[in-house]
């Protein structure tokens, strides 16, 4: 199965900036509407312009993106590989990363209200 490239999917070039990146994605939402038009093939490409869309909008994630998409030395493109998928619910944490100790976490404050005589 062939990878489509993410800039074709979203109609950007790859010179695109983050601005029109967004909005290409919202109008390819707008026509894709996934509460309007129930079939396989919508649904689909609407998993794939999210899926860019995720990729694109992370200015790592897209510079990673890129380098695999860059010509080799051997004249082929590295468009088969995309770049790792960050953990579910881990923003910028990549699966198969070692863990990272947790953020420090902090309770909730009580205020106490000063006694009236």
């Amino acid at each position: 199965m062939e990878v489509p490239d993410l800039y074709a999917v979203l109609g950007v070039e790859p010179s695109a900036t983050a601005q029109a990146i967004t909005s290409a994605f919202r109008r390819r939402v707008r026509e894709l509407r996934p509460d309007t038009r129930v079939d396989a093939d919508t649904a689909r490409r609407f998993g794939q312009v999210r899926a860019a869309y995720e990729t694109l909008r992370d200015p790592v994630r897209r510079s990673a993106y890129d380098r695999t998409r860059a010509p080799a030395p051997g004249g082929t493109a590295g468009a088969d590989r995309l770049p790792p998928r960050p953990a579910p619910g881990r923003r910028g944490v990549v699966l198969g990363d070692p863990p990272a100790e947790p953020p420090l976490r902090a309770g909730p404050v009580r205020w106490e209200r000063p006694r009236r005589s």
